[in-house]
């Protein structure tokens, strides 16, 4: 993994043809920099446990539909795009946070807000108490410019198109046994896009034979929240992938399943492209 500062975040842009779909990866960030590291109890490896590992490789296709692909370099251990800019836990900072912070949302209670406390089963990420001067530049320096390059994405789709579709992409441990959802797809119970779509992408996954759940346990987090508005003709969906599927979550590391959910994804995104021309175009 890299130690050294990176840009906060990548777009992929698509080729000639420029279709209404936007694909995102929030979570799958690896630059995890000696400063983090130094401030962290935990090592590389357990604070990995929080990525969505390799999700911007698995839709690395999106460009060849027209979509552009934008991806995080920041962990989401370092700071979450996927929470609102400003929740974030008092019990880990050593001055008082501002009133205009959210300090008490599940989330945060939770211990993973927008700079988590936690790593998954990790347990706690920090030695010591943070400042809240930390905790505002990292936000200033990764969540804002991920959300302007996300919204300049969307905004630029709509004026071209009229339309956008967002797939907002996720991977998950796996959730249970075997009997277990391979993928769910979140639509905030219906109200951040338009039911064809879900519809769509959960057909295609069945027809691979893969299990498929809606909004249990994840019904979208800030991003899908925030962006969905379909009247305003903006569609987004949040993918959770079962990382089970494409690689060992014990070492980390891709195993054979990883070009077959690649392939399959690579459908996904095609279909997904066509059907937002088509929306487009009823529009």
């Amino acid at each position: 993994m890299p130690l050294t500062t990176l840009p906060p975040y990548e777009v992929i842009p698509p080729g000639a043809s420029i279709s209404p779909l936007v694909v995102a990866s929030a979570h799958s960030g690896r630059d995890y920099t000696d400063r983090f590291l130094k401030q962290s109890r935990l090592s590389p490896a357990a604070l990995r446990r929080s990525e969505d590992c390799f999700v911007e490789e698995l839709l690395h296709s999106a460009p060849l539909y027209g979509a552009p692909l934008l991806h995080a370099h920041f962990p989401r251990a370092y700071c979450d795009a996927n929470r609102e800019p400003w929740e974030l836990d008092p019990s880990m900072f050593r001055d008082a946070l501002p009133d205009w912070c959210n300090t008490s949302s599940k989330k945060v209670q939770a211990g993973f807000g927008t700079i988590a406390r936690l790593v998954g089963n990790g347990g706690p990420i920090y030695c010591h108490s943070l400042n809240f001067e930390e905790a505002e530049r990292r936000i200033r320096e990764c969540w804002y410019p991920y959300h302007a390059a996300l919204l300049h994405l969307i905004e630029a789709s709509v004026a071209r198109h009229g339309l956008c579709i967002l797939l907002d992409g996720h991977s998950m441990p796996r959730q249970g046994g075997r009997d277990s959802a391979d993928f769910i797809l979140g639509n905030a119970w219906g109200t951040s896009c338009a039911p064809e779509i879900t519809v769509m992408v959960e057909k295609i996954l069945t027809e691979h034979g893969y299990r498929v759940a809606r909004n249990m346990p994840f019904a979208g987090g800030y991003v899908t929240r925030h962006y969905g508005r379909p009247r305003r003709g903006v569609h987004a969906l949040q993918m959770e992938i079962s990382r089970h599927l494409y690689m060992d979550e014990r070492t980390l590391e891709r195993h054979d399943g990883f070009p077959v959910v690649q392939q399959v994804l690579s459908r996904v995104m095609a279909e997904l492209s066509g059907l937002a021309h088509h929306m487009a175009r009823q529009t």
